[in-house]
């Protein structure tokens, strides 16, 4: 019946010394014991604990196309070469090279970052965040296995370097590894250079893929009869995957408002505030993992750590650390656990606690986090290995 762990943590009855990671959260625990967060008997997408999927994004595409057509979606793959717009300045029809004009109600633009429906035929301006998220490229290189049965991890590894950071996730038959970094902090030569020095011995003779973004969002991100749904949108950066949220959180929301065939002012208004009240907060959130950072003396991440913060970021961050207590708003996609996480892990501390913990008496206090601490315990011994769980997927699928 608590509001939280974290006052109690924070009252040290929490296995003083522990960090909050450790002491309040299982998902450290079973992920250092090289389990998986679910049993073969639990149901589907469901678990012991809270978890999320490593895919093969270009496989898994190919999966949701599949299961599109058998619902009697008509699939049809062609270049667009040009956006025809009507009287009121809304996308009339599109004219392609394979399919000839394709003409709809409405029009969802999954362009990717050139956004060539809602930015170059609608107009709709994009919002540069390049001034507090600094990365704007990423050199990947997939990394095959030595052997089929190396150990996958369950997590991603996620590590700091002199301009950026890499990320090392685990699939079936390979890493993904890439290295996201600032071109002004470093060029692509050397950031190929330290990915490959990160892989070790297995990086020789592998191809790298090199990636240029630009950080930012559309504040329209519905406009007229055309909703941008991933890239065309806005992309954040890659740290904490966000960008997989956002597509679905972009079709969540179009479902719940969509519109008539005059596409109701009222529905987009309301889709873009929500659309960019999701950018706004998770923006935040990942500019607190950069400038939380300290210990690290390169010019990246000395200007990361000593740049201006968004008002909203500040204004939080100065609650927590009066109060100990964050003011999420109800959609927000990173919850209090992950909040307190990063800024506990990052050594912000908070002054104060929640005084609804005072209800509990400490002889109290100290047997229920006691109580926590046996269950993740427990929670560590009797998962299956990762692996295994990895191995009994495949047999149920085939």
């Amino acid at each position: 019946d608590s509001p939280e762990l974290l006052p109690y943590w924070l009252l040290g009855a929490a296995a003083p010394g522990a960090a909050f990671a450790e002491a309040a959260t299982m998902q450290q625990h079973v992920a250092d014991a090289s389990r998986a967060p679910k049993r073969r008997t639990d149901s589907e997408y469901q678990g012991r604990l809270n978890y999320a999927y490593h895919f093969d994004a270009g496989r898994f595409a190919s999966l949701l196309a599949e299961h599109g057509r058998s619902l009697g979606v008509q699939h049809q793959i062609a270049h667009v070469e040009k956006v025809e717009l009507d009287e009121q300045g809304a996308i009339a029809r599109v004219i392609t090279r394979e399919a000839g004009s394709l003409t709809a109600d409405l029009y969802i633009d999954c362009t990717g970052m050139r956004g060539g429906l809602i930015g170059d035929a609608l107009g709709s301006p994009f919002r540069s965040t390049r001034d507090t998220l600094f990365v704007d490229r990423a050199v990947a290189i997939q990394v095959p296995y030595p052997r089929a049965d190396t150990p996958i991890p369950s997590y991603t590894i996620s590590t700091a370097h002199e301009a950026g950071w890499t990320w090392d996730i685990g699939l079936q038959a390979r890493r993904g590894v890439g290295y996201v970094y600032s071109s002004r902090h470093t060029d692509d030569s050397r950031a190929e250079q330290v990915l490959r020095q990160y892989i070790g011995p297995a990086a020789e003779n592998l191809n790298a893929r090199l990636l240029k973004f630009e950080t930012g969002f559309r504040p329209e991100q519905w406009r007229k009869n055309c909703v941008a749904v991933g890239l065309s949108a806005g992309f954040l950066e890659p740290l904490e995957s966000t960008s997989i949220h956002l597509i679905q959180s972009g079709i969540a929301k179009l479902l719940s408002l969509f519109p008539d065939c005059d596409c109701d002012p009222s529905l987009v208004e309301r889709y873009n505030q929500l659309l960019n009240a999701d950018m706004d907060t998770i923006k935040d959130f990942l500019i607190l993992h950069y400038h939380a950072t300290t210990g690290k003396d390169e010019p990246f991440w000395v200007e990361r750590h000593e740049m201006s913060l968004p008002s909203s970021l500040t204004e939080r961050e100065g609650h927590y650390r009066r109060s100990g207590r964050l003011m999420l708003e109800t959609e927000e996609l990173f919850r209090d656990a992950s909040w307190h996480a990063v800024l506990n892990g990052q050594g912000i501390e908070a002054g104060d606690y929640n005084p609804l913990a005072d209800a509990l008496d400490s002889a109290t206090n100290v047997a229920q986090v006691r109580q926590i601490a046996k269950v993740i315990a427990r929670a560590a011994r009797t998962l299956p290995f990762h692996d295994e769980a990895l191995a009994q997927a495949m047999e149920r699928t085939g």
